[in-house]
């Protein structure tokens, strides 16, 4: 049983059918946690570094069909303990923070959500 499933069909142009390619494109591209704008349903995903891909093209019975699959593991669920730690952490009396390094050598948040949208 799938925890969850999102399956749209409908006719698109071959100009759509682009766009749609170049948003997720867009989407593998950056990584991280992105919103995919397909259509009129935008999906939230958490996309890995490293994942598999399938490429798969059936031609019968008068159409050709070309399957684009992309699979990764979902996040690991929060152990008991890692969930005790954090709520730990919550009760924490609060100080004041660091200041941020600003500069070439400063990090970069990666987590910030990043917005793959079609392009016209």
């Amino acid at each position: 049983m799938k925890d969850l499933k999102f399956e749209q069909k409908r006719s698109l142009s071959r100009l759509e059918a682009a766009d749609q390619l170049t948003a997720i494109a867009a989407a593998l591209r950056e990584g991280g946690d992105v919103e995919l704008e397909l259509g009129t349903v935008t999906l939230g995903l958490r996309i890995p570094d490293d994942l598999r891909g399938e490429l798969e093209v059936e031609v019968g019975d008068g159409e050709i069909e070309l399957e684009i699959e992309f699979k990764w593991p979902i996040a690991p669920a929060r152990t008991a303990s890692s969930a005790g730690a954090a709520k730990a952490a919550t009760k924490r009396k609060s100080v004041p923070a660091k200041p941020r390094r600003s500069g070439p050598g400063a990090s970069k948040n990666k987590s910030a959500k990043r917005s793959a949208t079609k392009t016209s």
